[in-house]
């Protein structure tokens, strides 16, 4: 069974653009912006006891078939890791109609290998994900977690009970919605 996150939208006064002023009937102002905020997703998911995927900051907060969306993910290093792990990312159709699609990649744009990591750092990753133009869905599931390619062996989620996977190790951090075209 599959849940949909619902993302709020909160707009602030400085985003808001007054209507037209008249001296005799006051109007109301209306909430305009240029671009849907974006979406902030807390997570917490312990993997092997060495990572914790804290948040995602993901802009703009919907997906638009043809665009990319930026995908800022943040990991707390909670002890020190041998291994050089990919970060796998796994773009799902929230309804499983439509193929998915695959943005893994070294973590942090390959700059520090994640071996040389050091525990109490906070690595920063930014990523993009692409939405095809031809993909006609109503949102999108963001699963993820990290994977060894010489062992191809995932690093074990810790805090299932607490955490919403797949079972195999496979975080659902979120999920983007779509408009349409």
């Amino acid at each position: 069974m599959r849940t949909l996150l619902l993302a709020c939208v909160l707009c602030c006064s400085a985003c808001i653009v007054p209507a037209p002023s008249s001296e005799s009937a006051p109007e109301r102002q209306r909430p305009v912006m240029a671009e849907v905020p974006a979406l902030q997703l807390k997570s917490g998911a312990n993997l092997g006891d060495k990572i914790e995927i804290t948040g995602l900051i993901i802009q703009p907060g919907a997906a638009t078939p043809g665009e990319a969306v930026k995908v800022s993910a943040f990991y707390k290093v909670l002890d020190d890791i041998q291994n050089d792990y990919l970060v796998f990312v796994h773009v799902e159709d929230v309804d499983g109609k439509v193929d998915r699609i695959n943005a893994d990649h070294p973590a942090a744009g390959g700059t520090v290998p994640t071996s040389k990591w050091k525990k109490g750092e906070t690595i920063r990753d930014d990523f993009q994900v692409y939405v095809p133009p031809t993909m006609n869905v109503r949102g999108l599931s963001l699963l993820m977690g990290f994977w060894d390619p010489k062992t191809d062996v995932r690093l074990p989620l810790k805090n299932v009970d607490q955490i919403r996977s797949d079972g195999q190790n496979r975080i659902l951090v979120g999920q983007i919605p779509v408009q349409p075209q």
